[in-house]
């Protein structure tokens, strides 16, 4: 296993899906079975890219104006409370997320949860797994009015934590989520899970990729 030294950053944004939980295959599966109960032809590949951003954006790219607001905020809000449910009994942290927490909250880092999730969704992940308390800050889709790739959530995320872009580093899963962060001016840490590390090679905003935390050690 290789061993990535993190830079002297002063705060850490995390992504949540597929990032700090390995939830992104019951996100992909629960999506296409509602995708295609509604109508469309859509693959379970096709899906997998089609996820990321609001819930409502989602359904608008796979149904452009097919459904109101309302219908859509309904659609998705029941889509999350499946997902809850059925995600709940394997719901732990990625492999070596709990031990780097305790050890970046010890060299007095500044954290943050930068995710396209539902307020209710972030509360259900880290409440259950005891973790609120490594972080200052909290930027949900209900917070923001643009989703990523548009870098308003990593924003956010730096200004309430009182930092400057290229103070943190972000912890992210999916293409769409680097391009956020580069277009915050932010450098990346790649989880790799549902994607695969070629995807990336274009970014040159990320440091590494890296399938697991414990691979990362903090600068002596």
């Amino acid at each position: 296993m290789s061993f990535v030294e993190l830079t002297n950053a002063n705060g850490f944004l995390f992504d949540l899906n597929g990032t700090m939980i390995n939830d992104m295959p019951y996100h992909i599966e629960a999506w296409h079975k509602q995708l295609v109960a509604l109508g469309s032809s859509i693959s379970l590949e096709e899906t997998k890219y089609q996820c990321y951003g609001k819930n409502d954006e989602l359904l608008e790219r796979v149904f452009p104006g097919r459904f109101s607001m309302e219908e859509k905020m309904k659609i998705g809000n029941d889509k999350e409370s499946l997902y809850r449910v059925e995600f709940k009994p394997y719901l732990k942290l990625m492999n070596g997320l709990d031990t780097f927490l305790l050890n970046a909250s010890k060299q007095n880092k500044k954290m943050a949860i930068g995710s396209a999730a539902i307020h209710e969704n972030i509360n259900f992940v880290i409440d259950n797994l005891n973790i609120r308390h490594h972080f200052s800050a909290i930027v949900s889709a209900n917070n923001v009015v643009k989703s990523k790739p548009h870098p308003e959530t990593f924003l956010k995320c730096a200004e309430q934590l009182g930092l400057r872009p290229n103070e943190c580093i972000v912890f992210e899963d999916t293409p769409k989520g680097v391009e956020c962060a580069l277009n915050a001016g932010m450098k990346t840490i790649v989880i790799l899970g549902e994607h695969e590390q070629k995807e990336f090679a274009h970014y040159d905003n990320v440091i590494e990729c890296i399938k697991e935390y414990s691979q990362l050690v903090f600068a002596s």
